[in-house]
C-alpha cells in the first residue's frame, strides 16, 4: 500500500446556501422549486445536512462520492453514495451502519455521539440529496464561510473541478491554464488535493497542513501568530491551526528514530498534528479527539507494549484506525520510537496491559 499521503485540509461548512434548498420572495416565504416538502420533512433534512457536513464528510466526500484525502488512506474505501441507488442499500442498513459502525472498515459507531433522530436524519439526509438528487450540497465557497470574491480563483477551476490533469506537463498549457495550475499548487491543493491526474502511480510528497486563509500570514518563527488586535478564528483563517503542523526540530536522533519521525509526519500527524498535540485543524474537529501525545495526563501510565497495541488494532469508537496490515512491526516500532523520543516519557520498565 503506498503510504505517500497527500497535502490536505479539512474543512468544516457550519452555514452555507444549497443548491436543493426552496428560494424565498421578498417577504423572506420559501418558494418551492417543485412540490414543497412539509416543514418538519425541511427541518429534518437540514439536521440531517448539519450532521453530514459536520461529521461524515470527511471520508465519505462533501458532496458524497468518497472522494477525499482520508479516502486514500482507508481499505475498504468509503461509500460513494452517488453511485449508490436506495435499491442497493437500504435505510435499515445504513441506521444500523451509522448506529453500530461497520466492523473491518473505517466507518465508527456514533451510537455515543448522535440520537436516535440525528441518525435517522442524516441517514435520511444521504439518501435524498446524494443517492436519489445526485446534488452537489451546500456551497462551501461562500462569503459566509470566509471566501469573499471566490470568482478571483476562476482560472484555478478546471483544475479543481477535474476538467484539466494536474499532472499536465507545463508545455502543454496555455498561459492561462498554466497561470490557473499555478494558482492551483499555491491556494486550492491545501483543500482539493491533488484533484484529478492523468498517472495514478505518482508519488506527492508532502504532508498535511492546516492551510492559512484570505492572504493571511502567520509569520516567520520568531514572529507571533497575529498582529495584536487581528481577528483570527477558525472561520476566517486557520493559523491558530497552523501553528501544530511545524514538527519539532530534535537533534542527534537514531537511526530507527528519524525513520519514525518520517512515518509519523507521513501518516499519524493528519490526525495527531506534527507537534503531537492533536490541536491542528482536523485533530480540534475530530470527535472524540485524537490523543494529545504531549499531555502528561493523557499519557500517564502509557507503556511502549500499550502504544503498540493501539497502533496495530486501533481504537473502537474512534476515528484510530488499525495499522497492522499497513505497517509492518519495524515500522511500528520505529513510530514508539519516535513518540517516545518527541512527546512522551514511557516508564522504564515496559508492561503488558492489565485485562479490565
Amino acid at each position: 500500500m503506498n503510504r505517500i499521503f497527500l497535502l490536505a485540509l479539512a474543512v468544516v461548512a457550519f452555514s452555507g446556501c444549497s443548491k436543493s434548498e426552496p428560494t424565498a420572495d421578498s417577504s423572506g416565504k420559501p418558494q418551492p422549486h417543485a412540490a414543497a416538502p412539509s416543514s418538519a420533512a425541511t427541518a429534518d433534512l437540514e439536521l440531517g445536512r448539519r450532521i453530514y457536513n459536520f461529521r461524515c464528510y470527511y471520508c465519505h466526500g462533501y458532496s458524497g462520492n468518497a472522494r477525499t484525502l482520508a479516502a486514500t488512506f482507508l481499505n475498504p474505501k468509503p461509500r460513494d453514495f452517488t453511485s449508490t441507488s436506495p435499491d442497493q442499500l437500504s435505510r435499515d442498513r445504513m441506521l444500523q451502519s451509522i448506529q453500530h459502525g461497520r466492523p473491518g472498515t473505517g466507518m465508527m459507531s456514533f451510537a455515543s455521539v448522535l440520537q436516535p433522530n440525528e441518525i435517522a436524519a442524516v441517514a435520511d439526509f444521504v439518501r435524498h440529496e446524494f443517492m436519489t438528487n445526485k446534488a452537489e450540497n451546500t456551497r462551501y465557497h461562500t462569503k459566509e464561510n470566509g471566501w469573499p470574491n471566490h470568482e478571483r480563483y476562476a482560472a484555478a477551476y478546471p483544475f479543481a473541478l477535474g476538467q484539466i490533469a494536474l499532472d499536465t506537463p507545463w508545455e502543454q498549457l496555455s498561459e492561462e491554464q498554466a497561470a490557473g495550475k499555478r494558482l492551483f499548487l499555491t491556494t486550492c491543493v491545501s483543500c482539493h488535493d491533488r484533484a484529478h491526474v492523468s498517472d495514478e502511480t505518482i508519488n506527492w510528497e508532502l504532508r498535511p497542513v492546516s492551510y492559512p486563509r484570505n492572504q493571511f500570514s502567520p509569520g516567520d518563527d520568531k514572529s507571533p501568530p497575529a498582529k495584536t488586535g487581528s481577528k483570527v478564528d477558525g472561520m476566517s483563517s486557520a493559523s491558530p491551526y497552523l501553528l501544530h503542523d511545524r514538527a519539532p526540530k530534535i537533534d542527534n536522533l537514531t537511526p530507527t528514530e528519524r525513520f519514525g519521525e518520517n512515518l509519523f509526519q507521513h501518516n499519524c500527524a493528519f490526525c495527531h498534528a506534527a507537534d503531537g498535540t492533536a490541536r491542528n485543524w482536523i485533530g480540534s474537529f475530530m470527535e472524540p479527539h485524537p490523543r494529545n501525545l504531549t499531555d502528561p495526563v493523557a499519557m500517564h501510565g502509557i507503556t511502549r507494549d500499550q502504544l503498540r497495541t493501539v497502533i496495530r488494532e486501533g481504537l473502537p469508537n474512534t476515528s484510530m484506525p488499525a495499522w497492522k496490515s499497513v505497517l509492518s512491526e519495524d515500522e511500528v516500532q520505529a513510530i514508539i520510537a519516535y513518540v517516545g523520543r518527541a512527546f512522551h516519557t514511557f516508564p522504564a520498565q515496559a508492561s503488558t496491559p492489565e485485562p479490565r
